[in-house]
């Protein structure tokens, strides 16, 4: 066996457009019908969505025969847990609150093996390495990795130009819901200035020689941000999606004051 290789970076450093879909209904079937839809990449969400290491283990073996590539979003910064989703198959990770350089050059670390790294060396129980059966697995599997780190705080957006100029890092992801937040317009992921400091953040990170990317809410704004040199989008949230879907059609059958009560009514936000 040989190692797999990294198709999403591959594209990203090829400067194509990676169009991709937020996953966080912790399901195997479902993320496997997702992957049949078409996108780029899905992200499995860890950070707010109830997965863990073995849950997203399943959703890994259910992408694998098709085109999508997984990336995964762990909980926090932590190198144990890097290491685990490293093992269990996750070539590019997603890894959010990324505020300083330090934090940056850490994660790096964390997804390579000595000495470039601290990758703890445990192929032969690494789902990654087939159980030692890929051939030289430990050799070539740093040069494999993807890493994409969130700015999502003002602090993050001061140091944006060094954390992107961090070699090792591949990309940086805009969060708005918590940028929104942390400039003062909580829940206003869609505020002016919000979207006006990603536009600045997105030339910064292309100026970096370094792949951006965003999490949108509707199809215009995915749009202003790809104009804007944005690489990596995510178009919308599984969540979001069945909510439209299935309120729209309980609502084609129902009207208000009709027997079974009003439907309830989506925000629509994917934040």
């Amino acid at each position: 066996m040989k190692n797999a290789g990294n198709t999403f970076r591959d594209a990203l450093r090829a400067g194509q457009t990676q169009i991709g879909l937020w996953v966080g209904l912790v399901d195997a079937n479902t993320t496997e019908l997702l992957a049949g839809c078409g996108f780029d990449w899905l992200l499995f969400d860890c950070e707010h969505a109830p997965n863990d290491v073995r849950t997203t283990l399943d959703q890994l073996r259910a992408v694998a025969p098709y085109r999508p590539q997984a990336i995964v979003r762990p909980v926090q910064a932590g190198v144990a847990l890097v290491k685990q989703y490293l093992d269990v198959g996750a070539q590019t990770l997603l890894i959010p609150m990324i505020d300083t350089v330090e934090q940056a050059r850490m994660m790096v670390r964390a997804m390579r093996y000595p000495p470039e790294g601290i990758r703890g060396m445990g192929a032969a129980l690494a789902r990654a390495s087939r159980w030692n059966q890929v051939q030289n697995y430990v050799d070539g599997a740093n040069d494999e990795m993807c890493l994409l780190v969130q700015a999502e705080t003002l602090e993050a957006m001061r140091y944006l130009e060094d954390i992107a100029a961090v070699e090792g890092v591949d990309g940086v992801f805009f969060g708005p819901a918590d940028l929104s937040a942390s400039m003062g317009h909580r829940g206003q992921a869609n505020h002016e200035a919000v979207h006006h400091r990603i536009i600045d953040g997105i030339k910064l990170v292309r100026d970096a020689g370094k792949a951006a990317g965003v999490l949108v809410s509707d199809r215009q704004a995915g749009q202003t941000y790809l104009d804007a040199g944005a690489q990596f989008v995510a178009g919308g949230v599984d969540t979001t999606l069945l909510i439209r879907a299935a309120t729209a059609l309980a609502g084609s059958y129902k009207t208000p004051g009709a027997k079974g009560g009003e439907i309830p009514v989506s925000s629509g936000s994917a934040y």
